[in-house]
């Protein structure tokens, strides 16, 4: 896999982050019915939409532990345990990439930015990543 305008350095391997979810019992009783007439149950949007972004957390931050700026090939899995719980995992793989400077061939306005200091990659998930896809 590649990213437009750096290089990978190192693959430092797979990351994941995983939780295992239910939805209390006020949120279950009021999707059932909600259910009954039809349409979106936002108390389950709701809950999926906070456990991906906690897996997505927890995979980056054991992708900064290793040392990585970057996951490539990232993936979504979904399970059920025992028809009352919700398993999410995030993964990808960990690497380390360097923005392609304007000399070399592949760079990108943004890459080119970045090699010269006129922008920086991000260390941590942006602000309000953790509130909700929007």
């Amino acid at each position: 896999m590649e990213v437009p305008g750096y290089r990978v350095e190192a693959v430092l391997g797979e990351v994941m982050g995983m939780t295992v979810r239910s939805a209390n019992i006020g949120a279950n009783f009021i999707a059932g019915f909600k259910a009954i007439g039809g349409g979106e149950i936002s108390e389950y949007t709701k809950l999926v939409y906070d456990s991906r972004n906690q897996v997505m957390q927890r995979m980056w931050e054991q992708c900064v532990q290793r040392g990585g700026n970057a996951i490539l090939g990232m993936r979504f899995d979904t399970g059920d345990i025992a028809q009352a719980f919700s398993e999410v995992c995030a993964y990808g793989t960990a690497v380390v990439i360097r923005p392609i400077a304007t000399a070399e061939a592949g760079g990108t306005p943004q890459s080119i930015a970045e090699a010269t200091g006129a922008g920086a990659a991000p260390q941590s998930l942006p602000a309000g990543f953790d509130q909700g896809m929007r």
